[in-house]
């Protein structure tokens, strides 16, 4: 039952995808300027643009344009970066692990912190901790994310010089043998604990800027079901059979007070792969919001494509990945 859901799913997933390259297309081609000049360059001649512009299929209406592009999505081609000249498959594969090391991280981060953080403002409810938590979630949830980045930078890189202003890595410091792609974990494999640690530092910043709103949001989520469960009657009824309170907490409450927290965790990575575009540039991260800034700028149609349709997939399979988890933090919940 649960694989003929998980298929139907994956089905629906077609027609979504199909939906997004539609609008992802055609609002590429409302963005000003001309891209076979880009391709050709600034000091192509006219024939020579021409010649690009015919080459790139860029003469063709629109429409025609579109099912040329699906006919090579089809086979796994995803084109050819009008800037750079090279697949942008390729290109993925170069950028995409520094993105997921800087998700990989912020999600630890919201997720611990702040269920954490909520979980103890529930229990501390009207007390000094419950204040100044709904302090903090107001302050994240409303600081523009730029601007936060900016002030973390001055305060931890530039007030206290303990924590690096920008980049993967320190200057001095060599990239360890690549696995992932991921930093940390490529050095940690690897035994180079030195490198592991200054990857560690370089992603602090960045991380935390981007998990302060979702901290906010989960803590506040939490809060707020957590008080719900505690005003249940299994509740009254574990501390009436002598139970800890932190057992009361952990076993009765929590697990029944993560349904709605779970959802808007899911929710929070549309939020951050939204949110690593800036924030990418902010700390030159070096990642697909770095590479989709750049395709923008240069009116780089297969790349925008390209990290248009990567960000929608990973978001589809997350959501999927939520809906699942329900049936296990909840048993009554059933899909057919």
């Amino acid at each position: 039952m649960m694989g003929r859901y998980v298929a139907r799913r994956l089905l629906l997933m077609i027609p979504v995808l199909l939906g997004v390259s539609i609008l992802a297309f055609y609002v590429s081609q409302l963005l000003p300027g001309d891209p076979a000049r880009a391709a050709a360059g600034r000091l192509a001649t006219p024939e020579q643009l021409e010649a690009v512009r015919e080459r790139l299929g860029l003469d063709q209406p629109v429409p025609v344009q579109y099912g040329l592009y699906i006919g090579r999505l089809l086979q796994g081609d995803l084109g050819t970066s009008l800037s750079s000249k090279q697949e942008v498959a390729q290109e993925l594969r170069i950028f995409f692990p520094a993105t997921l090391e800087l998700l990989l991280a912020t999600m630890v981060l919201t997720v611990v912190l702040g269920i954490t953080i909520g979980v103890r403002a529930a229990t501390s409810r009207g007390r000094w901790v419950d204040r100044a938590f709904l302090c903090f979630s107001y302050l994240g949830v409303g600081m523009p994310v730029f601007f936060l980045a900016l002030l973390l930078q001055l305060l931890f890189a530039g007030w206290l010089r303990v924590l690096p202003i920008a980049g993967r890595l320190s200057l001095e410091t060599v990239p360890p043998p690549v696995l992932t792609g991921l930093y940390t974990f490529d050095a940690l494999f690897a035994g180079q604990w030195a490198t592991m640690m200054d990857a560690g530092r370089h992603l602090v910043l960045p991380a935390l800027t981007l998990s302060i709103a979702g901290i906010s949001e989960v803590g506040r989520i939490t809060r707020s079901a957590m008080l719900n469960a505690l005003e249940q009657d299994y509740v009254r009824t574990a501390r009436a059979k002598g139970l800890s309170e932190r057992a009361v907490l952990l076993r009765h409450a929590l697990p029944n007070a993560m349904l709605p927290t779970t959802t808007v965790i899911g929710l929070q990575v549309a939020f951050l792969l939204g949110g690593t575009v800036l924030i990418e540039n902010i700390f030159s991260w070096g990642g697909l919001g770095t590479y989709a800034w750049k395709g923008i700028f240069r009116l780089d149609i297969p790349v925008i494509m390209g990290i248009t349709l990567v960000s929608t997939t990973a978001y589809l399979f997350v959501n999927l990945g939520v809906d699942l988890l329900y049936t296990k933090l909840d048993p009554r919940i059933r899909y057919e």
